[in-house]
This record gives structure tokens, sequence and C-alpha cells, in this order.
């Protein structure tokens, strides 16, 4: 009998079909409360409940020793500093009931004496998670899990009174233990409780259980958290080899002989089995010995691959099959895609053998109006708007993602840089991560490459940004130790740092990197290639252009730091912070120096925090916890007149925060889609009070030389110089009317584009992204809101007030503009619209199909509606 043979009887013999491990959506039926009771005090600050927690993940330590020490509280034991809130008879009739995931600071007033930098919202203090829930009489004898994709942060969590574990780090995904505390046959209580300090953050973090939770049941030996590593070390348009390296936990306290048997299908669009298998394991014998781990390794061939790419996005799901005397005992399903990936210094970064430019983006976490809480449907949309401009690349800025969009990337094609940190053990802010670094660190970074490392569409691991430790001597060493730790878990991906110090490519930390991610230094690209031609070179953050949709200020100067009044800052894409660029800049460089691998734009969309300009004095009187210093900035302040920022949100994003392009979109389509015929102008064309005055105007476009008119007239027809990137007229002086760009590519018409002078606001326009949504309680409908001319039109300058009403199974769960400077609470039903227009995101009603209609009104103007269904 072959192997092939001996493997399919096996898996015959042992039912895979079985139901042998469980994953249980745990989201819905929590009751939530901000604040702690009044006993507590200081009784659960980190300091002295460390022993308590520090014990949570050390599977994930390489070095037994630095597991649970002596003296570690045991699970018999419990803290004596408990809180009522935790116990199972607690009355919590009275708290709120909710569903996750959740975020209670998007839920919150915007409010001035908040700081600019973490976006006003009240996101920081204590509140409390509790679940009841059914222990069935079949638990007992399984192990049973709770799996937390993110909690930020500081999070404890007690089972039926017992403080039983937590984690501080709030963007990892952890797990806890409930089996030895779990009460099979009864209701069972969790609590669970956070704590932000309000110091901890340099962006919008959110609050709350704001990822999803799972409970996970297994039996007593089984395959462990992220057990399955799959690598395709050989692969060849003709074949392809498949190494699945596979850890058992044995939970027992008896030594275990188990038959572990492989299966490789390829996967459907939800990463799950179908068809017939293209690959079966020779099927082994494992002894896995008490309350340890053992590893086992297959090793396939696949005939013709499936590979994945950018454009071809296939998959192949590994089954793994664990059988004790004859009975299958686990199962799990491992989606895994097969490609060939290189980073070299020379060639840049090649994909299946092709090379391919890395247009990316940064983006953090947040999903603007709905707050850091995820959204399946929200991410989806993201994704597609920045695949429309030409992007290819995501770089989770900066800490691990949700596990969500590392699917949607793997399903839609996009590259991801995987990050986990934005500081080591020298901090940026007081309470961040820095004060946890050196007890969580190893666990964290072994938690995100485990957790990530099976998605074909993590190329490279991030160990860091900007860390403080670039300056130190001695920095270097540090690097090195995190490097090592991923090098530990996958040696099949480069390993890369931000960097924003010039040094940092000369000192020793340039040698610990497979790759050199420059933060902001296109002007350094020549001389670290001419340095170290054998090290990969990368734009890890460029260019955090900033500028505000739809605004343009006069004169239009031409250093950096002009355009900005009132709040905003100008869309002519010219200005920048001082220690950025121009997206124009950073390519003149790249396109000198063409074996850099590519770029990550600072950013992608704008998101909550971090408004600079506008957030670099008055919000940083918060800072200053010294009270003469603080009054010493307050006088520096009232001496240069300046009052505090009244922004929310970023101005960096080439996509403002809801959802709607700027200019800069189109800059960097016509850099990125360069085969795609199009042509942008700006800025508007409605400047009455211009008339007569000099008003220039840029073109964006994939072509190489363009002719402009106005109201028929040419104003002259140019062709694109080397190493230029937008065409401008900067003499134009204004009359009303038409603007229109006629352009041509290697001598042929290739696009054209109009601005034209607008009537008054007339009416309303609604046009939502999907009309259909799923009647689940999750999936979305982002409608946009135009304020019209009669003639449908956009008014470019805009900004009348709009109610909207809702009917049928749906509910508004928020509406935004994009304007930075709009405090209006996310949850409002009425917003002005921002330069023409607003948005608005319509939620399903679980269980609850049928047709849903929003309307919009205006005083003044037509209102408008849109019919839409759940299904």
């Amino acid at each position: 009998m072959g192997a092939a043979d001996a493997a399919a009887l096996t898996i015959s013999n042992a039912d895979s079909t079985q139901s042998v491990r469980e994953r249980i959506a745990f989201n819905d039926g929590w009751l939530f409360r901000q604040g702690d009771p009044a006993h507590i005090g200081g009784a659960l600050d980190y300091e002295r409940v460390r022993d308590w927690v520090l014990p949570t993940g050390d599977h994930l330590l390489a070095d037994a020793t630095r597991r649970a020490p002596a003296g570690t509280p045991t699970p018999d034991a419990n803290y004596t500093n408990g809180t009522t809130w935790a116990q199972p008879d607690f009355d919590d009739t009275k708290w709120r009931a909710l569903d996750l995931p959740h975020d209670w600071g998007v839920e919150g007033d915007f409010r001035q004496d908040l700081p600019g930098e973490t976006g006003k919202l009240p996101w920081f203090g204590t509140a409390w998670y509790r679940k009841h829930f059914d222990s069935p009489a079949s638990d007992a004898g399984r192990r049973v899990y709770l799996d937390i994709d993110g909690a930020m942060s500081n999070a404890l969590v007690w089972l039926n009174g017992r403080l039983i574990g937590g984690w501080p780090y709030g963007y990892t995904s952890w797990r806890v233990d409930l089996t030895p505390h779990l009460r099979p046959g009864e209701i069972n209580t969790l609590a669970i409780r956070l704590d932000n300090a309000r110091e901890s953050s340099r962006w919008y973090p959110g609050g709350g259980l704001y990822r999803n939770v799972w409970l996970v049941k297994t039996n007593p030996v089984h395959v462990a958290q992220w057990g399955v590593f799959v690598t395709t070390p050989v692969v060849t348009r003709e074949a392809a080899t498949v190494d699945i390296a596979v850890t058992l936990d044995n939970t027992t306290a008896t030594g275990a002989n188990v038959e572990l048997a492989l299966r490789v299908f390829e996967a459907d669009a939800q990463g799950r089995p179908a068809g017939a298998p293209v690959a079966l394991g020779e099927p082994a014998r494992v002894k896995v010995d008490a309350a340890r781990q053992a590893n086992y390794s297959h090793t396939v061939t696949l005939a013709a691959p499936r590979l994945w790419s950018l454009a071809a996005r296939h998959r192949y799901v590994a089954e793994t099959l664990v059988i004790a005397s004859g009975a299958l005992v686990d199962r799990v399903t491992t989606p895994f895609g097969i490609r060939k990936t290189d980073t070299t210094a020379d060639r840049g970064f090649l994909l299946n053998g092709e090379r391919v430019p890395i247009r990316g983006v940064c983006l953090h976490h947040d999903l603007g109006a709905l707050g850091a809480a995820i959204n399946l449907r929200a991410m989806e949309r993201q994704l597609e708007i920045l695949r429309e401009m030409g992007c290819n690349a995501i770089r989770t800025s900066h800490n691990p993602p949700a596990p969500e969009l590392l699917e949607l990337c793997d399903l839609m094609g996009f590259l991801v840089m995987d990050e986990a940190f934005d500081c080591w053990a020298m901090g940026k802010k007081r309470d961040d991560y820095s004060r946890f670094f050196d007890d969580w660190h190893e666990k964290d970074l072994r938690a995100l490459v485990r957790r990530d490392r099976n998605h074909p569409c993590v190329i490279q691991w991030s160990i860091g940004n900007e860390i403080r430790e670039q300056g130190r001597s001695d920095g270097w060493k540090l690097a090195a130790r995190l490097a090592a730790i991923v090098r530990e878990e996958d040696r099949t991906r480069p390993i890369a740092c931000g960097f924003n110090g010039v040094r940092s490519g000369y000192s020793g930390f340039h040698a610990v990197m497979d790759i050199v991610g420059y933060n902001y230094k296109p002007h350094e690209y020549a001389r670290f290639r001419a340095a170290h031609p054998h090290i990969p070179l990368l734009g890890a953050e460029t260019a955090s252009t900033i500028s505000s949709r739809g605004e343009y200020f006069f004169p239009v100067g031409e250093n950096k730091n002009d355009g900005r009044a009132d709040n905003q800052v100008s869309s002519y894409d010219l200005y920048a912070p001082r220690w950025a660029t121009t997206p124009d800049d950073e390519w003149r460089a790249q396109d000198e120096n063409p074996a850099v691998l590519g770029e990550f734009v600072w950013t992608g969309f704008d998101y909550l925090g971090e408004p600079t300009p506008y957030n670099d004095d008055a919000t940083n009187l918060l800072n200053f916890s010294d009270p003469v210093e603080r009054a010493r900035a307050e006088k520096e302040l009232a001496e240069l007149g300046r009052v505090r920022t009244l922004a929310r949100s970023s101005y960096f994003g080439i996509i403002d925060l809801a959802g709607f392009p700027k200019d800069r979109f189109y800059h960097y389509q016509a850099r990125w889609r360069p085969d795609l015929p199009m042509a942008h102008i700006l800025p508007h064309w409605n400047w009455p009070e211009r008339i007569g005055e000099i008003t220039p105007v840029h073109v964006y476009t994939s072509a190489d030389e363009a002719e402009l008119f106005l109201n028929g007239k040419s104003l002259g027809r140019k062709k694109r110089s080397p190493l230029e990137y937008r065409f401008r007229w900067d003499e134009i002086v204004y009359e009303p009317g038409e603007l229109k760009v006629l352009t041509w590519k290697n001598g042929r018409p290739w696009a054209e584009a109009a601005r034209t002078t607008t009537g008054p606001a007339a009416k309303l326009t609604l046009g939502a992204d999907r009309a259909a949504l799923r009647a689940d309680g999750q999936d979305l409908s982002f409608i946009t809101v135009t304020i019209a001319d009669r003639d449908g039109r956009p008014v470019p300058r805009a900004r009348n007030l709009i109610r909207f009403h809702v009917t049928g199974p749906a509910e508004i769960i928020a509406t935004d503009n994009g304007d930075a400077t709009d405090h209006t609470a996310f949850r409002s039903t009425a917003r002005r619209a921002y330069n023409a227009l607003a948005l608005v995101i319509i939620r399903s009603r679980p269980g609850s199909p049928g047709a849903i209609t929003l309307t919009a009104e205006s005083d003044g103007l037509a209102g408008a509606r849109v019919d839409l269904r759940s299904e």
C-alpha cells in the first residue's frame, strides 16, 4: 500500500467531517460599564497584578526559564484585591447591553480639552465588560479557551470570580485558558476590565473589546494555537514543494500517542476546502509527552500549482487531522498561498519571478467615523478605494492589524508589511508600550508572526517604527534580538524597520535588517545605495504631504510651510511638515534610484488624531505634567496669539476620513496606473471673488502631453519633462466658465477632464456604494450625499446642514464629511456637508430582511432618497 493509499485509509477510518473542534463567535450578549467601583483604588494597576497576568502566553516563550517563575500564582489561588464587578453574583442588570466589536471612545463627544493628537475623543480610562454564558455538560473533559483578537488595553480577565490572565498590548491577539475554572453544565460569568492610560498613544487608539472574540473548544490533545505553519521552499510553474509543520499540545498528565494525517485542497473564497484533495501527506505516528508539545513536519508536492499573485489570488487549504485510538480528536484547516518572493538590492521586490514595484500606503487601524471597532465591510471598502488608485501594498502602521485585514489582502491582492511596534524600551509617551516592553515584547512578537505567517499577502515583517534606540550606540543589539525572535518563527520573509534617522543606515542597525526602510529620506537613497549596494532599500514611510479636500488658498506659495489657513491646508499638494516632502520629490528620488523597492505613503486615509500641522502647539500643553513648564508654554502661546487647534483628525491622507478622494488621489493614480487613461484638474472653478486674479491650475494625468482651455481658448500645450509629475499653468487669470484639459500619450489622444463653474446649490443627491445588504447586523452601506446645482453638478464650496432619516430594518450608525475641524459627534443624524459632500453609514439589523429607505433633507434644497434592501 502506498503512502497516499494509507493516508486515505486513515482519514476514512476517522471521519474528517466529525465536529471535534469548535470555534464559536463570542461577540453577542455582553454587558458594559465605564469606570471602576469606588473601592478598587489602585488595586488593579499593572504593577499590582503583574505576577497574575504575566503567565498568560508563556507557551510563546522560547526560553523555558523565563516562564512563570516559582511563586507565580496558580489556578487554585486568587488575586486578593479582587472587585465585586468581577463576581458571578454581582447585579449587572442595569449595565448597558451591547455586541462586540465595540469602541467606547468613538461613541463620545469631541472635547476641546482633550489632546488633538489622539482625536479629541474620550478613549482613555477604565471600563468593564461582562458576559454570562452557558457551558454545556459536554464541555467536561475538553479544553475551552477564550481567544481575543485585540483589546484596548491592559486587559484583565476573570472567570467565575477568578482572575485567570490578561494582556497589556492592545493590538495583539491572545488567548486565556478557561478550563480550570469553567463549570460545565452551568451558567458561567466572564468579566474583562480594560484600562487605557491617557498618555499612552500618539494617535487615536480606541478603547474596548474592539476586535472579534472567540470561544474555542478542543480535545485535551490538539493542534496548538497557530500550530500549523506552511512554507513553499521550492516553487516552479511545474511543481511546488509544500512543507507543513504542525505543533501538538498535550494538556493531560499522561503521554499520548497519536497519528497525524494531512490533506491539501484548493480553497474556496472563504478559505475552506473545495473539491477533492490535490495532495495527501503520509500518515505519521507522533508521541506527545504529558503537559508538553511535540512537532512534526509533512512534505508534499503539488503538480502544476496555481500561484498566488496580485492578479490571481489562488489559495490552498492544508487540513491537519489528529487521530488517537482510531478516533479523530482534532481537525484544523489552514489556508495558504503558493508564491515565490525575492527581495533584492538591485532588482527590487520579485513576485513569482517578476518585479513588482511596491506602491503602498500606511494605514492606522481606525475606520474613521466607526472608530477602532473593526468591521469587515468597512475595511473592504478602504481596500477597494485604494485599489482604484493603484495601491498594491499596505503597511500596518504601527502595530499588528486585525486578522480580517490580512484575509482581505489575501483575497483582494495586496502585499503587506506586517508591523509589530511603535516603540521598544525607550518610549515616546509617558505610559506607552515601553512600560511593558521588557515583560511582553517576546510574546507579542511571536504571537504576531505565528498568527500571520500563513498569509501569502505578508511579504515582510517590520519590528519597529522610528524607535528611539536608533540614537544609541548599542541600540542595534536590541534590534538584533527582536530580529532573531522573528527568524526563529519565520525565515521565509525579510525583516525591516522604519528608520527616521539617517545615521541608522550606517550605525549597525542596517546590518541587522534584511531591508532598510527609510522614512522621509529620498535625498539619502543614492548615498545609501553607494555605501550598501547589497542591502535592499525601501521608502518605508514617504511624503506626509498634508491637504484638506477641496480647500485652496491664494497666493499659491512654493514653501512647503505655506498653504495653511483656518485650521485647513491647501489642496495644491505642495505642502508638508518640516520633515516631509511632496509626492513629486519622493518620485524623483525613486526614478533616479530605480533599485528602491518602492514606497509606503503616509497615509492612505486620514485617521483620527495627529492633526499635523495643527497639533504641534496648544495641544502639546497636555504633555507637560510639570505645572511650571505648562504655565511657561501657555505664556509663550499667548504671546504668539495661538489658540487651541480645532482639528480632530489628520491631514496626511490621500483620501479623507469619510473615504472621499482628495486631489492627491489622482496624483498617485496617474503615477501608479500609467496605463489608465485619466486626467484631473485642480482647483475647482467657483471663485466669484477672484475674477481677474491669478488662479494657478494643475493637472494630474497619466499622459505625457496636455493642453488647457478656458472657455474654449487654449492656454498652452505642454509636454512632460523628465522627472516632472504634474502639469502646471501658474499664471491663469480667473474667469467663470469651463476649464478643460485634453491630453495625449505617445502622440495619441489619451484622456480629457473639465471643471465648470456651477450654479447655486439647488438639491441633494444620494448614492449608495451597495444597494443590497446582508441581514446580519454587521453589513454596511456607505451613502455619499452631494449638494448639487439644478443640473446635478456638485457645488464645490457648499456646506449646508443636512438631516437624515432611515426607515426599515437598518440604522444610521455614523455620519461624517471628511472635515478635520468638524466636531459633530459621529453618531449624529444631522451633518453639514464639507465642500459639497457628506457621508451616511447604514447598518443592517440582524435577522430582519426587508426594504430600507434613507431620506436626506436640507433647508432651501430639494431633498433626496435612496432605496436599499436587506436580504
